[in-house]
């Protein structure tokens, strides 16, 4: 037997261990901006930072031998605004038209809302499904006739997203449904923008001494003309984009812009408010450094590093450099930079990337800023605080539709848990609640009352009145619809359906003898509605917090309908029935209420 050397046998043991991550020490770093300057001229627009984080777009500016000004490369037929085109389907293909919505919950993909349309595409049929995630919104159209069976709606959900792993979906009953999911599915799109214009003269190679720039030359007022119009920002009306329109706080004027149906305002670095003895200018980079994107105008070759300004925020540039100045052929080259994060947006420079100015180069420029800034949302940073907004108003949506749809059906309160019995109560209740089981809705219905106090009169005629009863005001949650329409205090009540019929008025006149603590008014001639009397509780303070507020129902006086106006008076001890009831609505939040009766016998 051969046996081999213990050396060579753990030498095949051993496994190749993955090279360590290189630090910035590693890299070989690209030349700095001093470096190039005191090299031979012409320079590139844009030099890498040293350690690299950025990637460049644009980086041939010399004019072929043959080309002419005039005749530049047409890009007009690349130039397109990048949208998110699903934010607007569920408008365009949905709204207005017959269709479904549903909502449930994954426990892994969190809250979902799915909207399903039936349509008939020449003569096929398919389903128009838009499921909605907390990550992204899935779209989908599928003919029916690639279905062995029709699907149900959870079948639906995994047609269009195999992930989706829910037992059922909800059925959305809210008429006002649709308004809440657009408004949803277009939050995304925006329509007014701010970019930060800088500008960088000869030799400037550190964000104080661009910052510190407080003089325009004729050049940079030429492309401040070229991007839009000089507005004053006192009183403005259109986007401001951050800027003080009120107390001139960060300047007197700025330039603005229309661009497609969007509004653009420019955060100059000229314009804004300059402090003496401020190297670092806080005022001017406040705004720009909360930019996104920004333009960097260079009057003369130096190049631009993007990380001369130290931001956050900032993470595309697009560079204009000049050339012909304030003549008949002006001529700008473009260079775009980006973060390594931020995904490549059009339009595509041509090459070489010289434009001549007029109104393809403003086409061009406006519509690379556009995109640039939605590209910039897909960046890291961006991408998780996007993430968590559109979870967060998901969520506020599934609610609405829920509690709202829960509403429509009567299943959302807790005056329905208190006219069920689900207040407790015992017998009692369940007999007292169909006789006040319409004034108790319409009290739930309108929170706490403002009602005037009632003023009754008394004689030995036994004439009663009354001054006008001011309707309650209703008191609703904003954002939440009640669980049901309820009659108000005045409005006929559902007599018929309760067992009380033909409840006659009987006038008796009031003993002397009565005391005036117990005067009280009769029910209306209208057999199916009662008068209410003020008990006065109306302003005891609650012992909840201050926004749970005690509402409590008027007391009903009901007479017995033995005997006439003609009879004699009676002393109290003659059988006048009174029942008195308090009913607390507010104290529904505590699922408690409150009954007060007094019976005293009644003679037969």
């Amino acid at each position: 037997l051969y046996f081999p050397p213990q050396g060579s046998r753990m030498d095949e043991q051993r496994c190749t261990l993955p090279p360590p991550l290189k630090t910035e020490e590693d890299y070989i770093p690209y030349p700095s901006v001093h470096e190039v300057l005191g090299r031979k001229s012409p320079f590139p627009l844009i030099l890498l930072p040293q350690f690299g984080g950025y990637w460049i777009e644009g980086t041939n500016h010399k004019p072929t031998a043959t080309a002419d000004p005039e005749q530049q490369p047409c890009v007009a037929s690349h130039i397109k605004l990048e949208t998110n085109s699903t934010a607007k389907i569920y408008r365009k293909e949905f709204m207005g038209k017959e269709h479904f919505n549903y909502y449930s919950m994954d426990t892994a993909l969190g809250h979902l809302v799915l909207s399903m349309r039936y349509e008939v595409i020449g003569e096929q049929e398919h389903l128009r499904l838009l499921l909605r995630t907390k990550l992204k919104t899935h779209h989908d159209v599928i003919p029916i006739s690639c279905l062995t069976e029709f699907p149900n709606v959870v079948q639906m959900a995994k047609l269009v997203f195999e992930e989706v792993n829910v037992d059922r979906f909800y059925p959305v009953l809210y008429p006002k449904a649709s308004r809440l999911i657009v408004t949803f599915d277009e939050h995304v799109i925006s329509n007014n923008f701010k970019f930060g214009v800088i500008y960088q003269k000869f030799g400037q190679t550190t964000e104080e001494e661009l910052f510190g720039n407080n003089n325009e030359s004729p050049a940079f007022v030429e492309f401040l003309e070229f991007l839009g119009k000089k507005i004053e920002l006192h009183d403005f009306k259109g986007f401001r984009g951050g800027l003080d329109v009120t107390h001139g706080q960060t300047g007197t004027e700025s330039v603005y812009t229309t661009f497609h149906n969007k509004e653009i305002m420019f955060h100059v670095s000229t314009k804004l408010p300059y402090i003496e003895g401020d190297s670092q200018q806080l005022q001017r980079k406040r705004h720009i450094g909360n930019d996104i994107v920004a333009i960097l105008f260079q009057e003369e070759n130096t190049p631009f590093v993007p990380d001369m300004i130290a931001s956050n925020f900032l993470h595309a540039y697009v560079v204009v450099q000049v050339e012909n100045a304030c003549s008949e052929n002006v001529t700008y080259k473009v260079s775009v930079t980006a973060r390594d994060d931020v995904p490549f947006f059009g339009p595509a420079l041509p090459d070489p990337a010289i434009f001549k100015k007029g109104h393809e180069f403003r086409e061009f420029l406006f519509t690379k800023l556009i995109n640039a800034e939605f590209a910039c949302y897909k960046a890291e940073k961006f991408a998780k605080l996007e993430e968590r907004t559109r979870s967060a108003l998901l969520e506020t949506l599934y609610e609405e539709l829920h509690i709202n749809s829960q509403s429509m059906m009567g299943l959302g309160g807790e005056e329905d848990k208190l006219e069920n019995g689900g207040g407790g109560g015992g017998g009692f209740f369940e007999s007292f609640k169909r006789v006040i089981r319409s004034r108790s809705q319409s009290m739930d219905a309108m929170g706490l009352s403002n009602k005037k106090p009632h003023t009754v009169s008394t004689s030995l005629s036994g004439s009663f009145t009354e001054t006008p009863k001011t309707p309650g005001i209703s008191l609703i949650i904003p954002g939440k619809s009640p669980t049901r329409k309820k009659s108000g205090p005045f409005s006929s009540r559902r007599s018929s359906a309760i067992g009380i019929e033909n409840i006659q008025e009987v006038q008796e006149r009031r003993a002397p003898s009565i005391p005036e603590a117990q005067d009280h008014s009769h029910s209306s001639s209208n057999a199916s509605s009662f008068e209410e009397y003020d008990t006065g509780l109306d302003s005891l303070p609650s012992s909840g917090t201050p926004h749970k507020r005690d509402s409590f129902a008027n007391v009903s006086w009901v007479e017995d309908s033995v005997g006439s106006a003609s009879a004699p008076s009676q002393s109290k001890s003659s059988g006048e029935v009174f029942v008195i009831v308090i009913f607390n609505t507010a104290m529904k939040y505590q699922n408690l209420c409150l009954f007060f009766s007094m019976v005293p016998c009644l003679p037969l």
